[in-house]
Parts: structure tokens; sequence; C-alpha cells
């Protein structure tokens, strides 16, 4: 907890800036508000994001249009079975004039970087990925290199067509501060959209509204945000209670409790508030929590329903 709490100032310039880059991107991907807010709330909280969902519902628009209306430089990776680690992080090539090897950085060395369907590389290629994404560095030919900041990696993977991927183990799976879903848009937004130009024209519109500087600043002032000893029991009670939970054979860890804690200050930030509130941790808890949750072999539901389960059963006092 910080000893001196974050001064949150709804018309601070940096603050207007940050709402207008979520406004952004919700003139491209119409009818998520509560997902879009999500994704910029692990941005600030300094995570990664896994987006899990069927083909065509807009993921790598999202990523698109976030690293465009923060002025972050993007690359998307396609993952396949054939991708090696050095196509992701990068190779060294002797250079005939200098006779030396030089090296060439990969696409992990940009702030925002997608890797689609990170389930259909092999064990060592999300190995290489998770491993920078943990670090914040790439080490090649026995050098770190560190990764450019701010650094995000925004993975997806369908879970309906499993035929030829890897599944992600649970151990890398904690890697991700949160995971998501977008869903088919609603009627309403399907129509706005149908009727839209087409997203890769609206993408080339959008402005950066922030630059690097900003985006640190403001996971600074998230980092700022308060958390009561009351917020931290509740928290410490949704733990325990995964941990006990009788369909749940590993529950959450100290790690998952501090990514929970990350989450809802990035949350209560975006409200315009310098403290967080339970109803902060209960917004964020399904997303944190459920790819963290290990069933137990006779479980009856799933992950998002154990949380979901877990997050009623526990008494905000």
């Amino acid at each position: 907890m910080s000893a001196e709490p974050v001064r949150v100032d709804r018309h601070d310039a940096t603050q207007v800036a940050l709402r207008a880059a979520i406004e952004q991107v919700n003139q491209v991907v119409f009818g998520k508000r509560a997902q879009i807010d999500l994704c910029f709330a692990c941005l600030l909280a300094g995570g990664h994001l896994l987006i899990e969902d069927v083909p065509g519902v807009g993921k790598t628009t999202l990523a698109h249009a976030m690293a465009q209306s923060l002025g972050l430089s993007y690359q998307r990776i396609q993952f396949t079975s054939d991708l090696l680690p050095s196509d992701i992080l990068g190779v060294s090539i002797f250079d005939r004039d200098s006779g030396e090897f030089r090296f060439h950085p990969g696409p992990i060395f940009a702030q925002l970087v997608l890797a689609d369907e990170i389930n259909r590389a092999t064990p060592k290629t999300q190995s290489a990925l998770l491993e920078a994404m943990a670090e914040q560095q790439v080490t090649a030919d026995g050098a770190s290199r560190p990764l450019p900041q701010p650094f995000l990696v925004v993975a997806t993977q369908n879970p309906v067509d499993l035929a030829g991927t890897f599944p992600l183990p649970d151990s890398q799976l904690d890697r991700f501060l949160m995971r998501l879903s977008l869903g088919y848009p609603d009627a309403g937004a399907e129509r706005q959209m149908l009727a839209a130009s087409d997203r890769r024209e609206l993408l080339t519109q959008l402005g950066a509204r922030l630059d690097n500087a900003q985006v640190l600043d403001l996971r600074r002032r998230v980092g700022q945000v308060t958390t009561s000893a009351a917020l931290i029991d509740y928290v410490q009670r949704l733990l325990a209670a995964t941990r006990q939970h009788g369909q749940i054979r590993v529950g959450l860890s100290p790690r998952a409790g501090l990514a929970l804690l990350a989450a809802a200050r990035a949350v209560a930030f975006l409200a315009g508030r310098g403290f967080v509130l339970p109803e902060d941790v209960q917004a964020v808890f399904a997303s944190v929590a459920a790819h963290r949750l290990v069933p137990a072999a006779e479980a009856t539901l799933s992950r998002d329903a154990l949380a979901t389960d877990v997050l009623k059963s526990v008494r905000v006092d």
C-alpha cells in the first residue's frame, strides 16, 4: 500500500487523453466497452492479456486499435507449428564488412505484440515468448537485451478448434494477468459494424492520444492507488475460498492475489478513484482468477463457473 495516495484528477491532461484513447478503440470495436476497459486496465497494471475466442470477433482489431491509440509500436506474430524461437526473438547474422555477427531484433521488440493463435506453436516457441513476458528482456548469444517500455503481449487462442494445437500449461497461463472473451456483438452493435466503413480503414484514421512517457506515468499512478486493510482481508478470503473449494484441485497462489490487487487498482483508477473498492475486485475477479484455477478431476463446473461460484460464496464485510 502506498503511503502517498495517487491524486485522480479527471481534468488532468494525461487522464483526459487516456479516456480519449479508450473512446477511440470503442469507435472501432463496437459494443464491447466493458471488455475494452479491462484491456486498458491490464495495460495500466503492467500485465499481459490472453483473449480466448472464436475467429472474427475483433481480437486482432482490438489489439491494433489499442496500439494506435496509445502511440505504441505494434507487431503481429502469426503462431504456427513451424515457428521457431528465433522467429520471435531475433537472430545474429554475420556481417562481412565488420567481420562480426550482428543481432537483428525479432518482432518481440515492439511495445504491443499480438501473439495470434499462440497455442498453434510448439511449447519451445511458446516458452520463448513467455520468458520475454516474465523477464521484460531477451537473451540471445549470451547478451541480455531489454524490451521497449511499455511492453504488452496480447495473445489469442481459439477454444473451439483444438486440432493441431499445443495447449498452454497452467504455469504459463499464470503469466497472463487477465484472460478475456469478447463474444459475439449484440444486434445493435453488429448492425453498426455492418453499416460502418471497413475496420482496416478505420484503424488508419486513429491518432495517438498518448506517448510512451505518459503511459509509463499512468502505470506509476495506478501503482499508488491505495487498498485498505478491509479490502486486503476480502482478497484473502477469496484466495482461501479457491483453495478450499471442493471442485478446485489447485487454488489461487499469492502471486494471483497480487495480480488481483494490481488489476483492481487499475479499474479503480479508470473509474476516477484513488482507492480500491470491493466492486473493483469483483469486476476483475473472473478475468484474473478463472484461468489460474485447476479444476478437480470430478469437477462439474468450468473454470469460469468456478470463479463465479467462489465470488458469490465470499462475503464483503
